[in-house]
């Protein structure tokens, strides 16, 4: 339960409201004990089942003297003013009880809903922001679907199953503790069969909430296969039309989706175990406390009337008393969503910055890798290999292109320079100044990234290209025509206000490619990292994109990942990966006359 425990620490956020909802929660407990406890006495002595005596005894803290009290003045009321005047009394003072009941508990819910919404919307803020700092290599072993349902379902179990538990977890126990100090007043011999029967029922259900902890962790697991199934799905639905694949798709998910549904019914016929469960010991209970009872009363140990009022009190704990384990079944179940939520909450952020980073980047001179590994863990739990011992000097200014045959190492190269990952040994340097050392956002300032695949957003195209900069729709149309991208836009419904939809899907790859370019020339960088920036355009694209490019990479400093030819022949240096290590560098003709691997690459067009 450590993990449930950690999810009300967020409550302290919203003290207000849980000393509101404790406070009415206790009101309603006493004005339905009160509302209950009032009229039994009350009946008993108009209706002479209770003989009022005959001097008003002096009042004390005693349950025998209370009743005297409370049964002598009442007879002189009803002296004086008439038994139905009394009654009637009677009726209004119930009715305020209970009306003042119902008040409680409502404010009580009242309190408790901001809670309830609010921790939840404070949970969901926090893995969404840790997500957004986490290194690329969480991403590597972890798949979509199942990320997609840790926020959402594993979120939703924690609300219904945790949050949604709070009244019950305060107002419940609270309830059922005063009614026991009742019928301890009332009666402590009838009480022992009670405190007997409770050990037998807590035994139960942590049996039972061991089972459904389990089975719940499966259960969120499995969800997050199934999420992973539609999330593959709708990303390779083109695909699955050519192929006629739709009946294996199907069968896959329905498969997938069959096993969650097997499980959570499991869990569900579990958790709903608890409540008649419970009811049937407290049940047991009560024919054993109206059978010792009797024998009581038959004996003369207790009035009869005492002996309703402990079997009523008695039938009003049942009900808290199944709350309470349903409550327990619930945080039990939610344990396994919460233990999700908590292994992206706790997981380390290999990206840290110093406290007193550097926030002025000058870059004047260089940049370096110092023998510089990488490495990442891979599903089955080995080690492999990227980067080992990369040693690279790159001059301000200079076009440096890096091929290689696919799996080389060439993405996670430059994904180094803006952080994106950690080097786990050796150093890379801006003019001979960690970048380690550096304010993280004033580093990837410095730097525009294209990418292999056009990452565009919802949004307009505006939106898309101004993302993350405050810019005017004049310097954005200017980012739009050094990409060639501006004719295009403006023969858009919109123009530059033109919703693309989910990741720009309404518009050509090429035309998504040369907006993404649009972005990084807005920005401005001083260093440009280019992932196969030309890979999806056509060739005549790639022709107005490539003058684009060397028009904005003169005076800059750019890292191009490229297959194609066309792309590195102008670059100043070109770096040859093979395995993670570089293997050659040079111009692309001292390459060539070298007949090693970038002239194989180049034979075979397979840079």
């Amino acid at each position: 339960m450590k993990n449930i425990f950690r999810i009300f620490k967020y409550i302290k956020g919203y003290k207000r409201e849980v000393i509101l909802n404790i406070v009415f929660n206790i009101l309603y407990v006493f004005a339905s004990l009160f509302s209950f406890v009032i009229v039994i006495p009350f009946v008993s002595v108009l209706f002479g089942i209770i003989k009022a005596p005959a001097i008003c005894p002096e009042f004390a803290f005693n349950k025998d003297v209370i009743i005297d009290y409370f049964a002598w003045n009442l007879n002189n009321l009803s002296i004086e003013y008439g038994l139905y005047t009394c009654l009637a009394i009677l009726s209004v003072v119930y009715l305020i009880f209970a009306f003042c009941s119902a008040l409680f508990r409502y404010l009580g819910m009242y309190f408790l809903a901001p809670i309830r919404n609010g921790v939840v919307k404070d949970l969901r803020n926090d893995i969404y922001h840790k997500i957004t700092t986490l290194p690329l290599s969480f991403f590597s072993n972890q798949r979509k679907g199942d990320l997609l349902s840790r926020m959402s379902s594993d979120l939703l179990d924690i609300e219904i199953s945790v949050i949604s538990s709070l009244q019950m977890i305060i107002k419940d126990p609270i309830m059922v503790i005063v009614f026991l100090i009742a019928l301890i007043v009332a009666s402590p011999k009838l009480v022992i069969f009670i405190f007997i029967i409770l050990p037998l029922v807590a035994i139960l259900i942590r049996q039972i909430g061991a089972s459904l902890n389990r089975n719940s962790e499966k259960g969120q697991k499995q969800i997050g296969r199934v999420l992973s199934t539609v999330e593959e799905t709708l990303g390779g639905i083109r695909v699955i039309n050519a192929y006629n694949a739709e009946e294996i798709v199907k069968k896959k998910f329905e498969g997938e989706n069959n096993i969650y549904t097997k499980l959570m019914t499991k869990i569900l016929r579990r958790k709903d175990l608890s409540s008649p469960l419970t009811e049937i010991f407290a049940i047991f209970a009560l024919v054993v406390v109206v059978l010792f009872g009797g024998m009581m009363v038959i004996n003369g140990e207790i009035h009869p009337s005492m002996l309703i009022g402990f079997v009523l009190l008695f039938a009003r704990i049942i009900s808290p008393m199944q709350s309470v384990t349903t409550a327990y079944y619930n945080l039990k179940k939610a344990e396994a969503a919460a233990q999700r939520v908590y292994e992206i909450l706790d997981a380390p952020e290999r990206i840290i910055e110093k406290p007193n980073a550097i926030t002025t980047i000058n870059f004047e001179d260089r940049i370096e890798y110092k023998n510089v590994y990488f490495s990442y863990i891979e599903e089955e739990g080995k080690e492999k290999l990227v980067l080992d011992n990369i040693n690279l000097e790159i001059e301000k200014g200079k076009t440096i292109a890096i091929v290689g045959r696919s799996g080389a190492g060439k993405s996670t190269l430059i994904d180094l320079l803006p952080r994106f990952q950690d080097a786990l040994q050796g150093d890379i340097t801006i003019d001979g100044i960690s970048i380690k050392d550096f304010n993280i956002n004033s580093l990837r300032n410095k730097i525009g990234v294209v990418t292999q695949e056009s990452i565009l957003f919802n949004d307009t195209i505006f939106g898309n290209i101004a993302f993350g900069i405050n810019a005017s729709i004049e310097e954005v149309q200017e980012a739009a025509k050094a990409a060639n991208a501006h004719q295009f836009i403006e023969n858009l419904p919109k123009g530059y206000y033109t919703n693309i939809g989910d990741r720009g899907l309404t518009i050509s790859g090429g035309e998504r490619q040369r907006i993404c370019i649009a972005r990084a020339i807005l920005k401005n960088p001083a260093i440009l990292l280019l992932d196969e920036a030309t890979s999806a355009l056509d060739t005549e694209s790639e022709r107005l994109v490539q003058e684009s490019l060397e028009t904005i990479m003169k005076g800059r400093t750019t890292l191009v990942v490229a297959h194609r030819l066309s792309t590195i022949l102008n670059s100043d240096k070109i770096i040859v990966m093979d395995e993670g290590k570089i293997v050659e560098e040079g111009d692309h003709h001292s390459l060539l006359a070298k007949d090693g691997i970038y002239s194989k690459l180049i034979s075979l067009q397979t840079l």
